[in-house]
């Protein structure tokens, strides 16, 4: 056989589509390596190399410009959507594009979304499963409750299937700005525990398994809460972190008092308070956490 003709086990192998592979997707090249075929799209020339070095073939194209995704459609049988909207509208027209794209050929079996638990807005410290409705209160909510809506619209009309894993906030220690150790250096403040809201948490790694176990394992239109087992307030999530990292455990403050010294986008989570189940990662998808908690994860 010619050293490079593909060898048929190369062959066989899936072939997957990474749109948006910044961290998290990095962390699911290193997953499938040598299990799938998989091409990364990136609108930067000088992450080329690094997505090569990864294991993808990267491909230059952007969710902006329309006439660059003409080839996506044509390429792969999966597609791992991790690219967020833009920063204003309400609607997701990058997804409107990327669907647009890939109905050109309808070749694409199955696709698993990134959304974000932020669709839900608050939902006052109540533990529930995916089948509670959407209120997005914000802009930032409404576009990814656009993308679900589209991505499902496309799974119907296709017959594609389509997983909606609705995420939490991630961390890792090795993630850029993905612990909470640099915010607690800053000396941020949070909420006393009479307006403290309840928040969620799922570690990269675990989320880059969930995303894997979804292209395997996803049920057709399906949303999925990609959450730990973690039921804890914000500020004694900031509490446990900094006791864990030696560190001044933050200020409390009154929601009165945040509202005047903390950032807008900063409030807004601070605003919404839920707990998500999650026995659906862990029984449909059959996803056992690597880090249940945020007490495994940020000791890891």
């Amino acid at each position: 056989m010619n050293p490079r003709t593909p060898s048929p086990s190369h062959l066989q192998r899936p072939r997957l589509l990474i749109v948006g592979c910044g961290d998290v997707g990095m962390r699911v090249l290193k997953l499938l390596r040598g299990r799938w075929r998989v091409v990364a799209l990136t609108s930067t020339p000088s992450r080329a190399e690094a997505l090569r070095a990864a294991g993808a073939v990267p491909l230059l194209g952007n969710l902006d410009d329309a006439p660059t995704l003409a080839r996506l459609g044509c390429l792969c049988d999966a597609v791992l959507h991790l690219a967020p909207p833009a920063q204003q509208g309400p609607r997701d027209l990058r997804t409107a594009r990327l669907l647009q794209s890939l109905a050109r050929k309808a070749r694409v079996q199955r696709i698993v979304y990134a959304s974000t638990s932020g669709v839900y807005g608050d939902c006052g410290g109540a533990r529930f499963d995916e089948t509670r409705s959407v209120n997005p209160t914000t802009d930032r909510a409404l576009r990814r409750v656009d993308a679900e809506a589209q991505l499902r619209w496309y799974g119907r009309a296709f017959g594609a299937r389509v997983t909606l894993l609705r995420i939490p906030g991630i961390y890792a220690g090795d993630r850029p700005g993905g612990h909470p150790r640099e915010r607690l250096a800053r000396g941020t403040a949070v909420l006393a525990q009479a307006d403290d809201v309840f928040t969620n948490h799922i570690h990269a790694d675990d989320l880059a398994r969930a995303c894997v176990a979804a292209l395997h394992r996803g049920l057709p239109q399906r949303v999925v809460h990609a959450s730990d087992d973690t039921e804890l307030k914000m500020g004694d999530y900031f509490d446990l972190a900094a006791d864990l990292c030696g560190l001044a455990r933050p200020p409390r403050v009154t929601r009165a008092e945040a509202q005047l010294s903390l950032p807008a986008m900063q409030m807004s989570f601070m605003s919404e308070s839920r707990r998500l189940d999650n026995r659906r990662l862990k029984h449909e998808l059959r996803l056992r956490l690597r880090y249940p908690t945020v007490v495994q994860g940020l000791v890891a």
